[in-house]
């Protein structure tokens, strides 16, 4: 049944419908980006595990050098394994028609039987192998597209030294290879994966009845760890490198990092929109109350009790919030779809469906409510307290007098307009102070969203450029001695040759254990020098390790504190190594130690695992060639195409994610800017038409009512700038424990970009409001109650 108060309640809906959109838009705001980032969240990782379920994705994994095959039963008597599958793996050079740069190329042999029984392909074009001992051969979709391979297509590969012709017949997915990377950065065009006949890649590589890579299935509840040691304790004579779980596998780790990340957006920027609804709800109520006292009067004489108008202004706000909900929910739901959509295809996860579960819209209408209850509590309880005579008598006047500025003997600097403007900044500081605060946090919201772009860039212009000084660098199939390095250097168009080696360790103190790979420097390296955390060269000690500092806070070390260290290769030996020093990468969580200490500890002599190389930019293409004719080397990667791939990866999310958060900061601008003009011109509506009458123009009128404003959007946009920075902080923090942590950097065309877009989204509510005064109705305006 619709009582007096609800028909009163429509009235008031309908008559301040511009600023009841203009809130409920704020509102919707906060409920998109809050819905939008959790449902990508539980999307994307439903996706993963639906995924990895499906393709029987292994739980625990190890690389080594040969084991035989009749190894693979003792592996199942440890206790927790159900399934083992042993294959031959090995990473080889590619040559494409027509392409330059070095690729490399992951071979990996199918099971006898036919498919993977664990870590199961899906095929996406093609058909599969049908004869295992051919030329045959899968290869991964993401790789087939960058270089327009398609079934009948043909790569020549260097299997051991010698050159065959791999006749594609299908491209597909696996989940071990989501994210196929041999760095930090994952290049679909440099690195591909590739599945071939047992045999044929065996008799390559004499691996005939042996394997060089396991993955493991574990029962339900079994512990990890414990079959990780018991996998080592019976692949450590084999040259195993230590087996692993998924977390250390790279491809899940990304996907793993960049699913989690939406859960950090979704518990930050929706909280600062949501706090700038119920701030402007506060406002409109408060106003709203404050033109109806007459009204509140003659309701409690007439036998209205304290809790109907309470809960008649309650309802005036729910109303508001209950418009927002469904075009935040609809915001939300298309944003969630987008984000997910994207990342689904640039993971090339089958079989998309987007979902939202039925808690994450309800949660975000509910918290909305709930906030704004809050919100206007004060002005519920000044309701209720408001007693009937108190009521029918208007509120007292404002009191005015001289602005601090006219009291220092000011006034004469600016105009009698001005002044006017800067009394009723100064007579309401509160209102003035939040809606400043309300717009900055616009500005806030899109830096939040979009500074990630700069923070890359970063990292492609400063830490790798500045790190890795290298044109090509050189992976080799197995160690060598460090006279090899004579023949890199004296291949034609090569300027500088240096020798790098690197290891896979366990890194251990007390409790805590990392994965991760020792670098040997030298201290007159050119193209990797140690850099301290100014980019200022740093003396490479002969003694102890330096590790990353974000890898000590892991592994709670200080300086001068003992770690242990387990070699992961070759005869998996032992050393306690005081931390002497701490290196800075933004990228992955390394360890360093002087080069020569090293290859003491490994126990291998004077040896190198791949090499760095300085080219002449006019020999580029004859060295690649060389490059690729050489047996010993397994890969070679250019730095310069790696960092314009992931360039021309970020510029296509840029434009997604800046019209995203373009389009939220405008709601909120607007909102608060509308709100604030539209109760303005409310209050101020008798002078501003006393004004006209006296002879004053709508310019000048609307001078003194938008200047206010103005003067709040231009304090507005350096506070929201300060804001932006410190939401982005508040991100980094957060997500501290990633692998790859991106610095700080807020770049001038971010804050450039934010505050262009608040003030022309205030520059619209502005011209809007303008009209209003335009429009005024002096006759009625003039109407005073006597």
């Amino acid at each position: 049944m619709v009582t007096m108060l609800d028909r009163k309640l429509l009235r008031d809906v309908w008559q301040l419908r511009g600023q009841v959109l203009a809130i409920a838009l704020v509102v919707a705001a906060g409920i998109t980006g809050y819905v939008g980032s959790l449902s990508s969240y539980d999307t994307l990782r439903d996706l993963q595990a639906s995924h990895y379920e499906r393709a029987r994705f292994a739980q625990v994994f190890a690389v080594g050098k040969r084991a035989p095959l009749g190894l693979v039963d003792r592996l199942l008597e440890i206790p927790g394994v159900t399934e083992v599958e042993a294959t031959v793996r090995f990473d080889v050079l590619l040559d494409l028609p027509g392409v330059v740069e070095p690729l490399t190329g992951r071979m990996i042999a199918l099971p006898e039987h036919g498919l993977p029984r664990m870590n199961r392909l899906t095929l996406m074009r093609g058909a599969w192998i049908d004869v295992p001992d051919s030329n045959q051969a899968l290869v991964n979709e993401t790789f087939a597209s960058a270089h327009g391979l398609a079934p009948g297509s043909r790569v020549d590969a260097l299997l051991n030294g010698k050159r065959e012709s791999l006749l594609i017949v299908g491209t597909v997915i696996s989940p071990e290879y989501i994210f196929p990377s041999r760095g930090s950065f994952g290049d679909e065009r440099s690195f591909g994966l590739f599945w071939v006949g047992r045999q044929r890649l065996a008799a390559a590589f004499n691996m005939e009845g042996a394997f060089n890579s396991v993955a493991v299935r574990l029962e339900h509840g079994a512990s990890e760890a414990a079959v990780i040691a018991g996998l080592d304790r019976r692949l450590d004579r084999y040259g195993f490198t230590g087996a692993h779980g998924r977390a250390d596998l790279p491809s899940h780790r990304v996907l793993t990092q960049e699913i989690s990340q939406w859960k950090v957006y979704g518990t930050t920027l929706p909280v600062i929109v949501l706090g700038v609804a119920m701030f402007l709800l506060n406002v409109a109520l408060t106003r709203q109350i404050g033109t109806q006292r007459g009204q509140i009067a003659a309701l409690k004489a007439l036998g209205c009790d304290d809790g109907q108008l309470g809960r008649h202004y309650l309802k005036f706000v729910l109303v508001i919030v209950l418009i927002g909900g469904p075009i935040g929910i609809a915001g939300g739901a298309y944003f969630g779809y987008s984000v997910s959509q994207l990342y689904a295809r640039f993971f090339r996860i089958p079989d998309f469906e987007y979902r939202m579960l039925a808690w994450i819209p309800v949660s975000a209408v509910l918290l909305s409510l709930a906030a704004a209850a809050l919100a206007v509590l004060g002005a519920l309880l000044r309701v209720v307290r408001l007693p009937p005579a108190e009521a029918m008598r208007p509120p007292a006047p404002a009191s005015y007098g001289p602005t601090l500025g006219e009291r220092l003997g000011l006034a004469r600097l600016y105009s009698p307009s001005v002044r006017m403007v800067v009394r009723d900044i100064e007579r309401k500081p509160l209102r003035a102070m939040l809606t400043t605060v309300g717009i900055a946090s616009a500005v806030g919201v899109m830096i939040a969203g979009t500074w990630w772009r700069d923070s890359v860039d970063y990292l492609l212009d400063v830490e790798i450029t500045m790190r890795d000084r290298q044109s090509v660098s050189v992976v080799l199939t197995d160690p060598v001695s460090t006279a090899a390095l004579y023949d890199f250097a004296q291949l034609p168009g090569v300027l500088r040759a240096e020798a790098d080696r690197d290891a896979p360790v366990r890194l251990s103190h007390g409790l805590r254990s990392y994965r991760t790979s020792v670098s040997g420097m030298a201290s007159d390296s050119q193209m990797r020098p140690l850099l301290d955390a100014s980019f200022a060269r740093a003396p490479v000690p002969s003694a102890g390790i330096v590790l990353n500092r974000r890898l000590a806070e892991r592994l709670d070390v200080q300086l001068g504190d003992t770690v242990h260290l387990e070699v992961l290769q070759g005869e998996r030996r032992h050393a306690d190594l005081a931390v002497v020093a701490y290196s800075f990468e933004q990228m992955q969580l390394p360890a360093h130690m002087d080069r020569d200490a090293l290859n003491r500890l490994l126990g291998e002599g004077q040896a190198m695992s791949g090499a760095r190389l300085l080219i002449d930019a006019t020999q580029r293409e004859a060295v690649l060639r060389r490059l690729k004719q050489t047996p010993r080397v397994a890969g070679a990667m250019e730095i310069g195409p790696m960092i314009r791939y992931v360039r021309d990866n970020t510029a296509r999310n840029v434009l997604f994610f800046s019209s995203i958060m373009a389009v939220m900061g405008s709601a909120i601008a607007i909102g608060v800017v509308y709100n604030n003009a539209r109760i303005t011109l409310a209050e101020r509506a008798w002078d501003l038409a006393s004004l006209r009458v006296l002879g004053a123009t709508r310019g000048e009128v609307s001078g003194l009512l938008l200047g206010e404003l103005g003067a709040e959007l231009l304090l507005a946009l350096p506070l929201g700038c300060v804001m932006g920075y410190g939401l982005a902080w508040s991100i980094v923090t957060l997500s501290a424990q990633q692998e790859i942590a991106l610095p700080l950097v807020v770049q001038p065309r971010t804050y450039a970009f934010a505050c262009l877009v608040v003030l022309v989204a205030g520059a619209l509510s502005a011209l809007i409001v303008r009209r209003r005064v335009d429009e005024l109705d002096l006759v009625a305006v003039l109407k005073t109650r006597e």
